[in-house]
């Protein structure tokens, strides 16, 4: 176990260089939730990291706990041992969420100790989820995308998705350890979609969001989403957020950002982290082209940020100049602003960015030899990039403008080239659509559920206090008027008992009338069918026998039930018998003999009672 673990660090941080930071901020301590009610004395016990940061290029990382099943026997360790390593498990987990370099730290020393060994099934697989969050946290690419999807199958197998104990021992575990549970399966669902997203697998790393979102909800009440879990539960939306807004599907990053908005408050993070959820949900309504709500995120960004040497800052300033440009029509103040903010830019990416809303504004102010010199260093160096597309487009135009064709035809290639690629993920928008949709029904559907719960919980409420109610009304009724409660019960219960009393007589009556009413339907059947017996007609059995289905449309059904093995004549003959025609009557109708019908008579009354049958008719 203990060299799995460190193998998969090691495969990460070996000559392996941490991606720039993510949208999330994730990792830092100015991101914790209320930072400052974790105290270090938290960790108290923890062992000292095994390597400063700057050594820790030279150390690695583990796979997993070696593939053992959900019902695997415990790994090899003394009950000490095991119970050092759930502690430091634990203690780790406590530090990354507010000192995720540190944690790491100390996940590595745990890597080397003897410890590392002694993990059983869940603490192997609680472990593979931290390391995968470990990496994130510290921006770097997921290494044990094998174990976490052991470890994702693993707690789902414990934790179900719709809020039960998947292994039926909530009481016996506990609450608590339930809850911790489903924290857990839900995270592992959280960083399994990170290890899609970095894949490029933007489908199954939506699902697996969704999937998280639905384990916190199913598991968790609102007011219990709170701390921590408000915090993850930002995160998650944040991260659908980032997704959806990448493939321009504005409505859902809006809805996104706003959830991931409401629990970072609630989680009392850092007013920058507040403003950039602001910033990216301006930067939705931008694309719907709503300027005074995006002007409106803007503005709140730009009073909650506390850093400004920041690019959030910088990416403030600058779309807030476009906006007075295209509001105020502020030409010469938004050009100044946007060109300080591009000296200041600290790569390429950012500077390219700039240039790309510099040159929108000479486009439209009809300048286009200076829109071309910021349009064309972005077509240059980012030719398969989203703003390639958006600054091929304005070159077409532009050159159209000036009428040259030729320029205009080149531009319209490349932007065929990207259209075709835009039209293959189309299928792509539509599914992440659909399964977004999908979510917010089931969430609705959910919270429909609840409020009927509650609704059902209110009336029962109600009808217990006024039980409750009812019953001291009656304790001090009876206190001081005892003997004529007394009364009052006695003449209640004689009153119930004639009622009673009546209530069996009509049932009785009732009872002699519907029998009544079966035996003179069936005497009149039986005076029919004599009649159509002594009638002139020709076909007097079919006559008879369609007299009887009509009066009892069910019974040759529930006879063929009872007695299945009875043959057609024997079927014919039980009728006639129940209509009491005799046995010379019924051989003549069934074009038989009377012995023979005798004989059938008798054959007849061993697979079946004549009284049995009357009860079927009836």
């Amino acid at each position: 176990m203990r060299k799995l673990i460190y193998v998969v660090l090691m495969m990460v941080m070996v000559g392996c260089t941490p991606p720039g930071p993510l949208s999330e901020g994730e990792g830092t301590s100015s991101d914790s939730p209320a930072a400052a009610r974790h105290p270090l004395s938290e960790g108290e016990g923890l062992p000292q990291p095994a390597a400063t940061p700057s050594q820790r290029g030279t150390t690695s990382p583990r796979p997993s706990p070696g593939g053992e099943g959900v019902n695997s026997p415990a790994l090899t360790g003394t009950p000490s041992q095991r119970g050092t390593a759930s502690r430091t498990l634990e203690n780790i987990d406590s530090l990354m969420w507010w000192r995720a370099d540190s944690a790491l730290a100390v996940m590595l020393e745990f890597a080397g100790s003897e410890a590392a060994d002694s993990l059983d099934v869940f603490e192997g697989h609680y472990c593979q989820v931290l390391i995968a969050e470990l990496l994130y946290k510290n921006y770097y690419k997921q290494s044990n995308r094998e174990e976490v999807l052991k470890a994702v199958g693993y707690f789902d197998s414990i934790v179900g998705m719709d809020g039960a104990d998947a292994r039926g021992k909530a009481d016996a575990r506990g609450v608590a350890v339930q809850r911790r549970d489903a924290f857990l399966a839900a995270r592992a669902h959280y960083i399994n979609g990170v290890g899609y997203y970095e894949r490029d697998s933007l489908i199954e790393a939506c699902q697996e969001y969704l999937n998280t979102l639905r384990m916190m909800e199913s598991h968790f009440a609102e007011n219990e989403l709170v701390d921590k879990k408000a915090w993850f539960m930002a995160l998650t939306y944040n991260r659908l957020g980032e997704l959806f807004s990448a493939q321009f599907m504005q409505e859902p990053a809006i809805y996104c950002y706003k959830e991931a908005l409401a629990y970072d408050r609630i989680a009392q993070v850092s007013p920058d982290k507040i403003a950039n959820i602001l910033y990216h949900l301006g930067k939705q309504y931008d694309k719907l082209n709503e300027a005074d709500s995006a002007a409106c995120c803007y503005e709140k960004a730009l009073e909650l940020l506390t850093e400004r040497n920041a690019l959030l800052y910088r990416d403030l300033i600058s779309v807030r100049a476009l906006f007075e440009y295209s509001s105020h029509n502020d030409t010469v103040n938004s050009l100044d602003s946007l060109k300080r903010m591009t000296a200041q830019a600290t790569n390429e990416t950012e500077r390219l960015n700039r240039y790309m809303i510099i040159g929108g504004i000479y486009q439209d102010m009809g300048q286009y030899d200076s829109a071309k010199a910021y349009f064309e260093p972005v077509l240059e160096f980012e030719k398969e990039s989203g703003m390639a597309s958006v600054s091929a487009r304005a070159l077409r135009e532009i050159a159209m403008s000036e009428g040259d064709t030729l320029k205009a035809n080149q531009y319209a290639t490349m932007l065929i080239e990207k259209t075709t690629t835009a039209a293959e993920k189309q299928a792509q928008v539509s599914k992440l659509n659909d399964m977004f949709q999908n979510y917010l029904q089931e969430k609705q559907e959910a919270a429909s559920l609840r409020e009927r719960r509650k609704a059902v919980r209110m009336t029962l409420a109600m009808v217990m206090a006024l039980v409750v109610l009812a019953a001291v009304v009656v304790i001090l009724m009876r206190r001081s008027h005892r003997k004529r409660m007394a009364a009052n019960e006695a003449e209640t219960q004689r009153r119930l008992n004639e009622a009673l009393q009546r209530h069996g007589e009509t049932e009785r009556e009732l009872q002699t009338k519907m029998e009544q009413a079966a035996q003179h339907t069936k005497e009149v059947l039986q005076q029919r069918a004599k009649a159509i017996y002594h009638s002139e007609e020709d076909d007097k059995l079919q006559r008879i026998m369609a007299e009887f289905e009509t009066t009892y449309p069910r019974a040759t059904e529930k006879l063929q039930k009872v007695c299945p093995d009875l043959s057609e004549t024997e079927r014919k003959l039980a009728i006639l018998t129940f209509l009491r025609l005799r046995a010379k009557e019924e051989a003549e109708l069934l074009g038989l003999s009377e012995n023979t019908v005798r004989k059938y008579r008798s054959a007849l009354y061993k697979k079946l009672d004549l009284g049995q049958f009357s009860v079927l008719v009836e």
